[in-house]
């Protein structure tokens, strides 16, 4: 009787293992990121150890800020009947008509990172750039780090992009009415490149600028280098933005930066591939996830530590 149960316990533990390996799925996972930039290994980091966790196939794509590149990544993605596609926002509205395509075709198209409420995404996985770009700005008024009549510069990486967008939204609607402007300037995905875009302008623009957003990791993580070359000390002029990478969490523990957004990259792609398997499996999210923390020196370490995987 004993052996028989046995059997039979073997046989049940079989037929649910067989399903996992015989309907194995395939996504597709889209940026518009580019993969010089440092807080893109760490969302690449999260879709490989999904499809490493879970045996499906994750093909993934950058593409630089290219909308059209992307646009027909999705779309290739749809004519290959994907199992899902996870994909972020590479410019408001860009993906409307693309996401109705998906959803014709009875493919989750799960939106991560960047997003864009006028899309029909089956759900979105990230920050809320808008209540990012507020807060930021609010962190520099509150600590009392800017005033009226006060400059504060903006760099970005890809101007019109729907991060920076939604991110300079946000700001406008705190330093507007405090009476503080700003400017937005471009300093590229290449990080060579923006540093050195970046310490033109300051060498430039010193005087004036009161504090600076960085509206991307890449330029935050390159305030330091900036800050060096042009001979302005740690904590000289007041600095928040992204903090998703190793660059930044040292300039927030050594004083380079006040603030910094930590938003959870490698499980902000874990979290998005795994809803696009939950609506391919017929289990419609219904929801969003909304990830990001606000983090200054006292908790620096903590993502330092993460971010060196210690």
């Amino acid at each position: 009787m004993l052996r028989r149960f046995l059997a039979l316990a073997l046989g049940a533990a079989l037929a649910l293992a067989a399903p996992a390996a015989a309907f194995a799925k395939t996504f597709y996972w889209v940026s518009h990121g580019g993969p010089a930039d440092p807080v893109w290994t760490y969302f690449l980091a999260g879709a490989k150890q999904w499809a490493s966790d879970t045996g499906n196939t994750v093909n993934t794509s950058f593409h630089n800020g290219d909308v059209a590149s992307q646009q027909e990544a999705v779309r290739a993605a749809i004519a290959a009947k994907a199992d899902g596609i996870v994909t972020t926002s590479p410019d408001p509205g860009s993906l409307v008509e693309i996401a109705k395509e998906a959803n014709a075709a009875k493919i989750p198209i799960i939106n991560f990172n960047t997003p864009d409420p006028k899309a029909s995404f089956n759900a979105y996985v990230g920050g809320d750039n808008v209540t990012f770009g507020r807060n930021w700005a609010k962190y520099l008024v509150d600590k009392g780090l800017i005033k009226k009549g006060d400059f504060v510069w903006m760099p970005v990486e890809i101007p019109g992009a729907t991060y920076g967008v939604q991110e300079e939204e946000g700001i406008k609607s705190v330093l507007g009415p405090a009476g503080i402007t700003y400017e937005v300037t471009e300093a590229t995905l290449d990080q060579a490149d923006a540093i050195n875009r970046m310490v033109d302008y300051l060498q430039a623009n010193r005087s004036k600028v009161k504090a600076i957003i960085g509206l991307g990791d890449l330029v935050t993580g390159s305030i330091k280098r900036v800050f060096d070359q042009v001979g302005i000390k740690p904590g000289e002029i007041p600095v928040v933005g992204w903090g998703n990478s190793l660059d930044t969490t040292q300039e927030d523990l050594n004083g380079y930066v006040n603030a910094a957004q930590w938003q959870i990259p490698q499980a902000t792609s874990y979290i998005a591939l795994s809803m696009a398997n939950m609506a391919a499996s017929n289990i419609p999210p219904g929801f969003n996830v909304i990830t990001g923390a606000l983090y200054e020196k006292d908790k620096a370490e903590l993502y330092d530590k993460i971010l060196s995987g210690k």
